[in-house]
């Protein structure tokens, strides 16, 4: 058990499969959303999205089926709050939008959205945010809803394809992996970039790397230790040794 003077020492990546026992399906597993159906990609497209209004109609209805409403958070995003509670913990980096880890209690400053929140809207035109549940709930009315301060398109602030991460988040994961003794990178495949090169630079900086995915990932070739049992499960587990070791 960390001492309370100790500084932190444990980075985690989060990506889909932390989320999958949640309810919540990955994109690209074997079960995956694009995996199923290919064409529900082209949705999250910024390009045709900013000028489709059908585009923008059939996301939003898909976004307001979307199994993240009702998602609980599992034991996996559990153990990540007993490792921050125990002072453990610099960071979760995470590549999911559904706010599992602050519905489990990780401080929200401890958590870095790489890929942006599905629980705000922001109008492309003005950038005035707004509750994204206050815009589902006008889609009866309006299956393609508009800013009500400038008329403009609204988006979920959700990073979309051909949109850029944002900045500040991106610098604020890169410093926490490099200031990792260990790093942990769970249900994630490692392959979508800039994120997965978080990963080489958490290890050429001297971070001691553990993967936890049931598929193989685009870097267990730098792996110190990998676990392929279920994250529900071996998360809480390796937490359990992280915080046991002198």
């Amino acid at each position: 058990m960390p001492h309370a003077d100790d500084p932190p020492t444990v980075t985690v990546l989060t990506g889909a499969g932390i989320s999958t026992a949640s309810g919540i399906p990955d994109f690209r597993g074997p079960q995956g959303v694009w995996t199923r159906d290919p064409a529900a990609a082209d949705l999250l497209d910024i390009g045709p999205y900013a000028r489709d209004a059908d585009v923008r109609a059939r996301g939003w209805r898909a976004w307001a089926e979307h199994p993240a409403w009702h998602a609980r958070p599992t034991a996996a995003h559990r153990a990540l709050v007993d490792l921050e509670r125990a002072g453990a913990l610099l960071a979760v980096l995470t590549q999911n939008f559904d706010g599992l880890h602050q519905a489990a209690g990780s401080a929200p400053d401890r958590v870095v959205e790489l890929h942006g929140t599905l629980a705000t809207t922001s109008c492309l035109r003005c950038r005035a945010t707004v509750p994204t549940r206050d815009v589902l709930a006008r889609l009866d009315a309006e299956p393609d809803p508009r800013c009500t301060t400038c008329g403009g398109v609204l988006k979920p602030d959700v990073v979309y394809f051909g949109e850029r991460l944002d900045e500040d988040a991106l610098e604020r994961a890169a410093a926490a992996a490099g200031d990792a003794h260990t790093f942990v990178a769970v249900g994630t495949t490692l392959t979508v970039h800039p994120v997965a090169g978080l990963v080489p630079l958490a290890v050429d900086a001297g971070a001691r790397l553990v993967v936890v995915n049931a598929e193989p990932t685009a870097y267990d070739h730098l792996a110190d230790e990998i676990l392929r049992d279920p994250i529900d499960a071996a998360l809480p587990e390796l937490v359990a040794r992280l915080l046991a070791a002198p």
